[in-house]
């Protein structure tokens, strides 16, 4: 099978699982603070026009695929899998407040070390003999996210929040123009993704901790194929998949 979803479904999964049991620990130990407490953590802060943050950032990132027709044509490649491959990052959070129930978020700069690896099945049609490769596809993505967010209200230290919108994307490390290997799966520089996801906050005395959880779908094909090159011949498109986990830091 050329598309591979199965790690995809498995990746989310445990995606969840992580971001669940991280927010459970936070909660506990939060709740457990405010019973010592007989006041709100900066009960100010939600009042504020603008506020700054800080994200550390893990992602897991595959590639869709879709096969060219060459594919059907040659008798070499038996398969093309993507890979789920984890990546890190760090991004600078911008937040207008627009309601009680509403912010505007810019997040600049996102820095992100991402990897998206293809396994390739191979046949040698002289001897028959099967084998499996692993093509490291590597990015150093800029990107330039836009969302909107939906709050709840705030019970005592905690608030939760839902949010949707856009992100383009710059490829630092795109390899489209590059002539080098006969191997190579050449990427386009840009991207335009829809994202969407879900927070929660947490109130400390002197800062917010918010573990987010978030789907990047990329809408732009970033194969630049090159019918010369084996590994990228067989390849039509290539569509970029992200969930992407932060902890964002926030006074």
């Amino acid at each position: 099978m050329f598309i591979s979803l199965r790690n995809s479904l498995k990746a989310k999964k445990k995606a969840m699982i992580f971001v669940v049991a991280v927010c459970g620990i936070i909660a506990t130990s939060s709740n457990a603070s405010a019973q010592l407490r007989d006041n709100l953590n900066l009960p100010d802060r939600d009042s504020k026009l603008y506020h700054l943050g800080i994200a550390l950032i893990y992602n897991n990132s595959h590639f869709q695929a879709s096969a060219h027709p060459t594919f059907l044509g040659q008798d070499s490649i038996m398969s093309v899998n993507p890979l789920n491959t984890g990546g890190f990052g760090l991004a600078g959070m911008h937040t207008l407040r627009l309601s009680d129930h509403l912010e505007f978020r810019i997040v600049f700069p996102q820095l992100m070390f991402s990897y998206k690896n293809l396994e390739y099945n191979t046949m040698n049609t002289t001897t028959g003999a099967k084998s499996t490769s692993v093509k490291r596809v590597e990015s150093i993505l800029l990107g330039f996210p836009t969302h909107l967010k939906f709050m709840s209200d705030r019970i005592e230290n905690f608030r939760f929040y839902m949010f949707g919108g856009v992100n383009y994307q710059y490829d630092l490390a795109s390899n489209a123009s590059s002539r080098k290997a006969q191997d190579l799966v050449k990427l386009k520089p840009y991207d335009f993704s829809i994202e969407g996801g879900v927070g929660f906050q947490f109130y400390f005395p002197v800062f917010i901790l918010t573990p987010e959880i978030k789907f990047s779908d990329g809408l732009i094909n970033v194969h630049s194929r090159d019918p010369n090159l084996i590994n990228s011949s067989v390849i039509d498109k290539l569509n970029s998949r992200m969930i992407v986990f932060s902890l964002i830091f926030e006074g």
